[in-house]
């Protein structure tokens, strides 16, 4: 094999040498990913020249027979978004690490689907006579989309040597030998994230809290049983603050988390304004996120004399966000149509975080009742019309998803910092899940 494979630059070229090992390998995903190490096999394929002479410069080229692992049931991988690095080692005649480099280059990955890494080359100048052996060692998969993200490979084996160059002193003089070693047959892979990111946090998952201007105005509060019936001219309602135990179903499992929440509604004729608070946590964010990458809502559910849910939420993050920032979430906002009169109740129900392609959503474990409302039906309300769609059922105000009625009207960016992004943010191979974890109380 002449060329691509192994050249012997300056000199004719001699024939060229690809033999195969295999070796138990240890990924460490992205510290932003939370997930914990991967254990799998690599594969690798190296062509070098099998003889050379002092004084040259030889291209050797190492190819991924097999990675590691698969490219897991996250996010599907879009071409030319991965590119892998490492290290060869030369030993023998001379020692020397050889930087190991492949272009960005690879069809796309669907998720659940082996990985597909290019071909790496390097370049090594030959010092001294005798065999020297070349050994792969550790390597780097990065990933460009939606943000720049590692993952670092090492052996957890001794490897063996996968190629051996003859160094003639120039005279044909050298004492060495050609060859490789024999292929070692290696284990299957995991189905785990190679290279993880893929990306994206291990720990108890659920929306931390946030920070927040309480909505509405100074004049008449009612705090967790307003009315707005006979309500004597008031317009502005605060709800309490109510711990909600979440479960959540995020793309790398289940977590659990309870977050402080908070509903404050505005009357405006029949219907109600709502804005919906996750209380002040303190929390940066671990890696840069691009801006529109986050859109949070909330199915609020109703219970007492009104059934159904009203659908709010806010608007994506309207500039990038920088690793270490904190990260604002806006309020969660929508508007109620009572389609009942009398005590309505009005819960945080469930939450979907929608982020860079994947979704996270947290169902609460029990209904917490945050506000009571005075309410008189109105055509085509909640309870009655066809845009609550189904029941929550329930006094107290079920948390059936079912319905949604509601025009939302999120225009405005809230003080909300974070609503438990911090450690629940995974990027796997170029891929962020955003899952949460508890928030401590900031009082």
């Amino acid at each position: 094999m002449l060329g691509g494979a192994g050249v012997l630059l300056g000199v004719a070229a001699a024939p060229a040498q690809a033999a195969e090992v295999a070796y138990a390998t240890e990924c460490i995903p992205p510290a932003i990913s939370g997930l914990p190490p991967v254990q799998g096999t690599t594969k690798v394929e190296i062509t070098a020249p099998a003889e050379a002479k002092v004084g040259d410069e030889v291209e050797v080229v190492w190819k991924f027979v097999q990675a590691a692992s698969k490219n897991p049931n996250i996010l599907d991988l879009e071409a030319n978004t991965v590119q892998p690095t490492g290290t060869l080692k030369a030993a023998g005649a001379q020692t020397a690490d050889i930087a190991m480099q492949g272009p960005r280059e690879n069809p796309p990955i669907p998720k659940n689907t082996d990985m597909r890494l290019s071909d790496m080359k390097g370049k090594l100048k030959l010092t001294a006579p005798g065999e020297v052996s070349l050994t792969p060692g550790a390597y780097n998969i990065n990933v460009n989309k939606p943000i720049s993200t590692d993952t670092k490979c090492s052996p957890k084996e001794t490897v063996k040597p996968a190629a051996t160059i003859k160094v003639t002193d120039g005279s044909g003089s050298s004492g060495g030998t050609t060859g490789g070693q024999p292929t070692v047959v290696p284990t299957l892979p995991t189905s785990l994230p190679t290279g993880v990111p893929t990306s994206v946090p291990t720990g108890t998952a659920g929306p931390t809290p946030s920070e927040s201007e309480t909505g509405g105005d100074d004049g008449g509060t009612s705090t967790g049983g307003g009315t707005g019936g006979g309500d004597g001219g008031q317009t502005d309602f605060t709800g309490k603050e109510v711990q909600v135990p979440y479960e959540c179903k995020t793309p790398i499992g289940d977590k659990e988390a309870t977050s402080p929440v908070q509903i404050n509604a505005k009357k405006d004729g029949g219907s109600f304004g709502l804005t919906v608070q996750f209380k002040k946590s303190v929390m940066d964010s671990p890696a840069d996120i691009p801006k529109d990458s986050v859109k949070p809502s909330m199915e609020v559910a109703l219970g007492g004399a009104d059934k159904g849910t009203v659908h709010v939420e806010g608007p994506t993050n309207a500039e990038p966000i920088k690793s270490g920032d904190p990260i604002e979430i806006p309020d969660l906002k929508g508007t109620y149509k009572p389609g009942a009169s009398g005590e309505s109740t009005l819960s945080p129900g469930v939450l979907t975080i929608e982020a860079l392609g994947t979704t996270t959503t947290c169902t609460p474990a029990k209904t917490e009742v945050s506000l009571t409302l005075d309410t008189s039906e109105q055509a085509s309300g909640a309870s009655g019309g066809g845009s609550a769609g189904g029941s929550a059922g329930g006094s107290a105000g079920g948390s059936s998803t079912d319905g949604g009625l509601a025009a939302t009207g999120a225009e405005d960016q809230g003080s909300l910092k974070a609503l438990g992004l911090v450690a629940g943010t995974a990027l796997l191979l170029g891929g962020a899940v955003f899952t949460f974890m508890p928030g401590r109380r900031v009082r």
